[in-house]
């Protein structure tokens, strides 16, 4: 519609065509108003029943809400209108007649249980505040990817249909790839290694991973998005740095360009980005602090990973987003590097927020023979991989990265209760479509 004006630009004295949804209709008798709804907002459309022609009045209270109509009139400045205009109408096309019965309320008025708002996506996305949580996500994205350019990395595009799995086949989808058995790939890992020991050396991505969790919390997915770095001649501190930048990078892009989309979710007082260094914490001082807090029935010991209580003991302690560094090499990948002065201590770090893991990192081994070493220590088999380690024979830097949640990033940013919130079509052990 090339006449087509936006409801946000809509001026008293304007005479315009808004095209749009019908959010909401109210007949008061001798006068009826509609509200249209457009990405940009509403604006009231006012029938003065007595001045106006029947058909037109006809057409416009007998359409069903979340209907597609244009209207065509003159602007009018009305104080009393939600937005201080309103529209005195000309004419009325309805472009898509909805079904008066709605499978949800997109007016917000009448609340849907999260499976119903999933199997109707659609019609969920037309509420402000679900509609704000995918804007604030792009806005994220968008500062991430300046941020990494500002870093100077080159953006790669890696594949997601692999021969082998990057950690192991305990968490692969498995597909038929022309007769031959494939996966779909949990984490582009190893193929941005290879780029730092290409020309380009500094690189990130974003893009889908897929892991077949066996678990089926508000936190896990099974296609998830993942925000990954890659750097030569970086070791773990480095890494660690280029995280920490990116993440504030995400917040502070929110802050400043998405204020309508928080006042939605009603979080305009409390969105603050995060400021001064993040905290590094040992994984060994981890473990005492977690213990020191009395919230676990049995303390950890040196050698256990975190579990998701651990965690949350532990985010409450710290209260902010932290590091938590030099893991155990026995519960990290096998890329991971270890310290030069203990072979015991991995370079591996995780990064949190408060109430979950959000990123996975460390320096990684480039030293051929270390590396294949790694993979017999982890049962894994080097032959499967040799594309990958045959590539450290000819020059590989040392180089350092990460892997950051997408969702998980918005999940915490926003304060959401399930991370399928923050995703448009979820993939879980239950839902595979729409």
């Amino acid at each position: 519609m090339d006449d087509r004006t936006y409801t946000a630009d809509a001026e008293p004295g304007d005479h315009v065509t808004v095209a749009g949804w019908v959010h909401e209709i109210r007949d008061l008798g001798g006068i009826a108003f509609i509200i249209i709804r457009d990405t940009t907002g509403k604006i009231q459309v006012k029938f003065e029943k007595d001045e106006m022609d029947d058909d037109l009045v006809d057409t416009g209270l007998s359409v069903h809400r979340e209907s597609v109509v244009a209207v065509t009139g003159e602007v009018d400045e009305e104080e009393r209108a939600p937005t201080g205009v309103e529209i005195v109408p000309e004419s009325i096309d309805v472009v898509a007649e909805a079904d008066p019965e709605l499978p949800l309320d997109p007016s917000g008025k009448v609340d849907a249980e999260l499976p119903t708002r999933l199997d109707n996506r659609t019609l969920d996305l037309r509420k402000d505040e679900v509609k704000a949580i995918f804007e604030i996500r792009a806005e994220a994205l968008r500062a991430v990817r300046e941020k990494f350019r500002e870093l100077g990395s080159t953006e790669i595009n890696t594949p997601k249909i692999v021969a082998t799995g990057t950690e192991g086949g305990t968490e692969l989808f498995p597909i038929t790839y022309f007769g031959q058995e494939a996966f779909m790939n949990q984490s582009p890992q190893l193929f941005k290694q290879l780029m730092v020991g290409s020309g380009l050396e500094r690189v990130f991505e974003i893009g889908p991973i897929f892991r077949a969790e066996e678990h089926n919390t508000p936190r896990h997915l099974n296609e998830a998005t993942s925000i990954d770095f890659e750097s030569a001649f970086y070791d773990h501190t480095e890494a660690m740095d280029a995280c920490e930048a990116v993440v504030k990078a995400a917040y502070e892009g929110v802050a400043e360009n998405c204020q309508e989309q928080l006042e939605a979710l009603d979080l305009q007082d409390e969105f603050e980005p995060p400021e001064g260094d993040f905290p590094r914490i040992s994984y060994e001082d981890a473990i005492e602090r977690i213990n020191a807090t009395g919230e676990l029935d049995e303390p950890l010991v040196f050698g256990d990973d975190l579990s998701t209580e651990a965690e949350h003991a532990l985010g409450q302690d710290v209260g902010e987003h932290y590091f938590i560094t030099d893991w155990p090499s026995e519960i990290k990948p096998f890329y991971i590097k270890d310290h030069d002065d203990d072979e015991e201590i991995s370079t591996g770090f995780d990064m949190m927020h408060p109430s979950m893991e959000l990123v996975s990192g460390g320096q990684r081994e480039h030293r051929y023979d270390r590396l294949v070493e790694g993979f017999e220590q982890q049962g894994l088999d080097p032959e499967a991989f040799e594309y990958y380690t045959k590539m450290f024979k000819y020059g590989m830097p040392p180089h350092a990265g990460w892997g950051l949640g997408g969702e998980r990033l918005i999940m915490t940013m926003l304060g959401l209760g399930n991370i399928r919130e923050a995703v448009l079509f979820p993939r879980d052990r239950q839902r595979l479509s729409p």
